[in-house]
């Protein structure tokens, strides 16, 4: 723009800051936008609009306005901890750390640097480098909240010992945040004391029945305890906010997630009759309904809504598979493509209906030579002993699930392989070693793949957990892993043999029951111990139930660095 400008950038701030104080939103939006128009150079006006963006929530446009304003004063610390925020608020984190590396001799001394650092860490998955960062952070400022906060719920995450006395400790500065009370109730379950745990779960959810986190894990400490009635305590709070539709949502999730799938779309069709201007519970009725065979009611359900998503795009496939529609499966699943291009859920639908319409494309999907391995782990005979005897003491305390594949047996708390113990960082590293050995053997890059488009990425765990089933029924019903490009399963411990061998196999393929699809699996893989078994994510896995004994695993799953969506990255990297 060329000319004398209008007004100073200050007094484009101060109009914008104005109208947003009197609740015009639009006009400030309207007014800064015009201010960085007159003044592009100016880094506090630009840090200014980050601001304003950060207040509507808007914090993508945040961080490139923030950035914006580094871009013209590198060196301003400041500036380049506001990117790292934005971007860890817009669900970057890996994005935000490349924003503050270069910054980390003087955020050495700045215990915001640090705090922000260590929660951008913690958000992409790096545990330790998020415990340090914090450390400092506290080092610098030993009453610093967030870092108190933030060091304690890495405690926790990480099962450090001292997690429950680090969380007291924030607490004693931070009462009324009800996640450090959640926290502690966590860490409390975690070391046994489970009465202690239930008290105060219970009384986070009478103090805040609003709030989802604390309803939810009222929830799996009740399905825990094996009653039947686990999710009742949501009534109790609609009560005490009956307007509150979210209540409603959590109460329905936390029913699917528990199979009281008629006791869901029960609950979907009330809540629908009580928030009629709400479409959710129209969808989540017509997902209920056609979940229990309910046909008609599912689709008068969804014809009642107005907009399109990539939610509803999935459960009308799934709806249209059920009832054998073809035609329309492929037509929701296509626009569900169109939202996700590589959405696990629903590439793993399309390989369903393939297999039905089209047995040429089911096979380039999961049937090519090398996606589906079983290999021996490496370093297995030193690294599996200890980590079988640290898992089972941990599987001790460890209760049923809610929300998860199994049918019967326990699974692990948290992240497996965010723990501190060295006999797990043995095994997480003899793992990665395999998988290498896997992906070297995989076919060439097919950019149109959902698995082999990030054949030549960097990759990563997400996501680590130990299963213990005992014999008797226990088993993992048909199910994916919406947020993997690569599944596991490490077997650590195995029920004696039968005579066919078929007890325990690893079933890929098989449709889930409620999809009312006769298909039998692809790929039947018998266990072995010391081995790891390998396969898309978006390939339908299940095991059938064993006679006698028991059976522990380990299993994690992969993506590509940077996300789902990262898929150009042609460099070759190893896995990390």
């Amino acid at each position: 723009m060329t000319g004398t400008p209008s007004l100073s950038a200050r007094e484009w701030y101060e109009r914008a800051i104005a109208a947003e104080q009197r609740g015009a939103k639009d006009e400030a939006e309207r007014i800064i936008t015009q201010g960085l128009g007159e003044h592009p150079n100016e880094a506090a006006l630009h840090d200014s609009a980050g601001n304003l963006a950060m207040r509507r929530g808007e914090y993508a446009l945040a961080a490139q306005r923030f950035a914006a304003a580094a871009r013209l004063s590198p060196s301003h610390l400041p500036f380049a901890i506001n990117v790292a925020i934005a971007q860890t608020q817009a669900g970057a984190p890996e994005a935000a750390l490349a924003a503050l590396v270069p910054h980390e001799q003087a955020g050495r001394r700045d215990a915001r640097y640090c705090s922000t650092r260590a929660n951008a860490a913690r958000l992409a998955g790096d545990l330790a480098q998020a415990a340090r960062w914090y450390d400092l952070c506290l080092t610098l400022d030993p009453n610093h909240p967030r870092g108190l906060a933030g060091r304690a719920r890495v405690a926790l995450e990480r099962a450090e010992r001292d997690a429950l006395a680090r969380i007291d400790l924030a607490l004693r500065s931070q009462q009324s945040d009800p996640h450090l009370w959640l926290s502690r109730a966590q860490a409390l379950d975690a070391t046994g004391h489970t009465a202690e745990a239930r008290a105060l779960a219970q009384q986070i959810a009478d103090q805040a029945p609003s709030w989802q986190p604390g309803l939810d894990f009222l929830a799996q400490l009740r399905l825990g305890a094996g009653e039947s009635d686990f999710a009742s305590h949501f009534e109790d709070a609609a009560r005490k906010a009956p307007g509150d539709p979210n209540i409603a949502i959590a109460h329905i999730a936390a029913l699917g997630a528990g199979d009281e799938t008629l006791a869901a779309r029960e609950r979907a069709t009330a809540a629908r009759a009580a928030f009629p201007g709400i479409e959710q519970f129209a969808l989540l009725e017509a997902v209920y309904a056609s979940a229990v065979g309910e046909d008609e009611r599912a689709e008068r359900a969804m014809a009642a809504l107005s907009t399109d998503s990539l939610d509803r795009a999935l459960h009308e496939a799934r709806h249209a598979l059920r009832t054998a529609n073809w035609v329309g499966a492929e037509a929701a699943l296509a626009r569900a493509r169109e939202f996700a291009p590589f959405d696990v859920s629903a590439w793993a639908l399309t390989g369903l209906l393939w297999r039905v319409t089209d047995p040429e494309k089911a096979a380039w999907l999961h049937e090519q030579e090398g996606l589906v391995q079983l290999l021996p782990l490496v370093d297995g005979d030193a690294v599996m002993p200890p980590a079988i005897a640290l898992l089972g003491r941990l599987h001790d305390s460890s209760a049923f699930p809610l929300g998860q594949s199994l049918r019967g047996g326990t699974q692990t708390r948290g992240i497996l392989f965010d723990r501190t113990e060295p006999t797990l960082a043995d095994l997480k590293g003899a793992i990665l070693s395999t998988v290498e050995s896997y992906r070297e053997t995989l076919p060439a890059r097919d950019p149109t793949h959902p698995l082999l488009r990030y054949r030549s990425t960097k990759w990563r765990l997400n996501g680590s957990w130990s299963v213990r089933l005992r014999s008797g029924g226990d088993h993992h019903a048909p199910h994916i892993h919406p947020q993997g490009i690569l599944s596991s399963a490490l077997y650590l411990m195995l029920p004696p043999p039968d005579k066919d061998g078929s007890q325990g196999t690893l079933e890929l393929g098989r449709p889930a029951p409620d999809l009312r699809l006769d298909l039998p699996p692809l790929h039947r893989i018998a266990p072995k111990e010391g081995h790891l078994a390998l396969f898309p994510s978006t390939l339908y896995h299940g095991t059938t139930a064993f006679g006698s004994g028991m059976r522990m695993t380990t299993a994690f799953d992969v993506i590509a660095r940077g996300g789902l969506g990262d898929g150009t990255d042609d460099d070759g990297s190893r896995l990390e």
